[in-house]
């Protein structure tokens, strides 16, 4: 989702604020600007995560009422024309096509920068960078009116104040010609610029050519540090709770299980993690938007084989707002012959402490100086992401982390602990169910006899949905009912499945987790560039490239099995999911560097991009026991060289 930028409104601004929803002003062309101020929301008007979802003759547009929700709804209703999903509003700049709807073809874009020979014309995209005003964000407008000395806009989440009178754009901005004819638009706002305009032609001539993309800068490199005698020196702060449970699991002060890989670490470019960081943030859209899709047509819920009784509590769970994500994970092989994910896991993501704590002390510990260390900013990411969840009473709020018995489990929810401590939020840590308890009014209270209404958890909610396979789905429930209000040992669904307590990451993320969204995402975005043909059925186009096959639900990379183009076995990994639907994934094995096949995985903070770092395994399959493996970024140049 696009974050709407926030704005500091002048007094004046401020007394004449539309509420959200509300009628800004209208083009000549009939479209409206509506206002974007989130902090006016109506709750009764805007009930639910659908109500904020834009659609125009079924088309989805964009989230209301955000600048690119405007963009795209302008440019559809006067011209036939939609572009792609961005993850933000500056990456338009970058777009190279846009698709005529109506004859299903794409036409060619080109950006002519702030500056160019070739002025702005009416109908096209005026694109602002991120920074100051548009911080993150960018921001984008449509050009109405072109004149030598200024041109008209109309846009949205730019203020939300009324047009005046009469007016059918939202503002003018001054221009000025220079010398040789070059064009300039005045951006009148600190620390914010305007990047320049995209309009739709074949004509490249005076626009922005972006660099050809060199594949070598998308290769993953093994590299090994200088040998030096910090090898049986101590260097994770056993003091802190999550780094000695972190020691405790594996067996001392590791980064990797191998003990000759201690030296080891993988590079990548900088154009490759900014490649990285512009998918994550993409394909999070891509995800939520195929989700929504999903609970939007109930007909496709039956391929993610959920029990029926709890349908109805995934999709309250997705319309509340209120029910954010905090971290998660995507899967990626990134190769010379392109970027690809293989899957998202947003319901109980693993590997965090590994790529935000464990990979920098480690890199600090040996003395590399060489490139930045990818998961740098991780922890801040997750402390920001807490603090703008303002769901939890912070004066009288507890969030409670709970966590199987396990040793990975323990330093996974010591260290978001942490984040949660750190954003503000007392925080309690429970070890299972054991010292759960049911209270007089079927409240679940902890160890210290306090009521949970708030969770983080480290379990996987098909954990939770076991308890309602084994019985009949309605006597399950009746069960659940039945131990509230006759108490007795609380179990997992007991906690997460309870209407009185919010979970972290919420219940729809059942949907984007499951397997089964990878056929729906092909088909919402056919030949996507970062998405690898999928289907539940197995076709002979998936046999002519190969192809993987996985259980719709599965951890740890079991029951995965890879083919060949020659349907040749390449690998097989067995596991407790053997009898769970299939789907068929096109083949496109990870990059093998040395010994290793290596994954890249990044991680999200309320669903931006925080992170990064690399798994790595003998096998070309991914599993539990795979190592993780400090990553790190060198400037392209010093990356070809190295």
């Amino acid at each position: 989702m696009l974050q709407p930028h926030t704005k500091s409104l002048s007094i004046n601004d401020k007394a004449h604020s539309l509420p959200f929803g509300a009628i800004q002003g209208t083009t000549a062309e009939g479209v409206v600007s509506y206002s974007s101020d989130y902090d006016s929301v109506d709750g009764s008007q805007y009930p639910n995560r659908k109500a904020f979802r834009s659609y125009y003759d079924g088309i989805y547009m964009g989230y209301k009422w955000q600048c690119v929700e405007f963009a795209r709804r302008w440019l559809y209703i006067n011209l036939g024309l939609v572009f792609n999903d961005v993850s933000m509003a500056y990456e338009i700049f970058k777009l190279r096509a846009i698709r005529d709807v109506v004859n299903s073809t794409e036409l060619p874009l080109n950006a002519f920068a702030n500056g160019s020979l070739r002025r702005p014309e009416v109908g096209c995209m005026l694109i602002w960078d991120e920074g100051g005003e548009f911080e993150h964000t960018g921001h984008i407008a449509i050009v109405t009116e072109v004149f030598d000395d200024k041109i008209r806009v109309a846009e949205q989440n730019m203020n939300f104040t009324p047009w005046p009178a009469g007016q059918s754009y939202s503002r003018e901005i001054e221009a000025k010609i220079g010398a040789k004819g070059d064009y300039w638009l005045k951006c009148a706002y600190t620390g914010s610029s305007i990047l320049g305009w995209v309009i739709q032609t074949p004509d490249t001539r005076h626009s922005v050519q972006l660099p050809e993309e060199n594949p070598a800068l998308f290769k993953i490199k093994l590299t090994e540090h200088n040998a030096s005698d910090c090898i049986d020196r101590p260097w994770l702060n056993i003091a802190n709770e999550d780094e000695a449970a972190y020691v405790d699991m594996m067996k001392g002060h590791w980064l990797t299980s191998v003990e000759e890989d201690y030296f080891k670490y993988f590079a990548v470019s900088q154009s490759a993690v900014d490649s990285l960081e512009s998918a994550t943030d993409e394909l999070h859209g891509l995800f939520m938007h195929a989700t929504d899709y999903v609970l939007q047509h109930p007909e496709l819920l039956h391929s993610f084989a959920l029990p029926s009784a709890i349908l109805a509590k995934v999709m309250r769970s997705w319309d509340n707002r209120n029910n954010q994500l905090i971290t998660s994970r995507f899967d990626f092989a990134m190769t010379d012959q392109g970027l690809k994910v293989y899957e998202y896991n947003c319901d109980s993501a693993s590997c965090y402490m590994e790529a935000g704590k464990v990979q920098g002390k480690w890199a600090r510990h040996l003395g590399i100086k060489s490139g930045d260390d990818n998961g740098a900013d991780l922890f801040k990411a997750l402390v920001k992401a807490w603090q703008e969840c303002d769901v939890v009473d912070v004066q009288n709020g507890t969030i409670h982390v709970l966590q199987d018995i396990d040793p990975e489990e323990d330093y996974h929810a010591l260290f978001m602990k942490k984040a949660i401590e750190a954003a503000g939020f007392n925080c309690v840590r429970v070890i299972g169910l054991s010292t759960l308890t049911f209270g007089e009014q079927g409240e679940i209270l902890d160890q210290h006899g306090n009521p949970i209404r708030w969770v983080w958890k480290t379990w996987a909610w098909e954990t939770a949905l076991n308890q309602l396979r084994k019985e009949e789905e309605q006597e399950a429930l009746e069960s659940h009912q039945a131990r509230v209000t006759q108490p007795q040992i609380v179990e997992l669904s007991d906690v997460l499945l309870n209407d009185d307590i919010m979970v972290y990451e919420p219940l729809w993320t059942l949907i984007p987790s499951n397997k089964a969204i990878l056929p729906v995402l092909w088909s919402l975005f056919p030949n996507h560039p970062l998405l690898l043909n999928t289907s539940f059925e197995l076709s002979d186009e998936l046999k002519a490239t190969g192809y993987v096959s996985k259980p719709i639900v599965g951890r740890c990379g079991e029951n995965i099995q890879l083919i060949d183009a020659d349907n040749q076995v390449l690998a097989n990994k067995g596991g407790a999911f053997a009898e769970r639907q299939q789907i068929y994934q096109q083949l496109f094995a990870l990059p093998k560097i040395d010994n290793y096949y290596v994954q890249i995985c990044t991680f999200t903070a309320a669903g931006h991009y925080a992170g990064s770092n690399v798994r790595v395994d003998k096998s070309m399959i991914i599993g539990k026991d795979s190592d993780c493996m400090a990553l790190r970024t060198l400037d392209d140049q010093a990356f070809l060289t190295l």
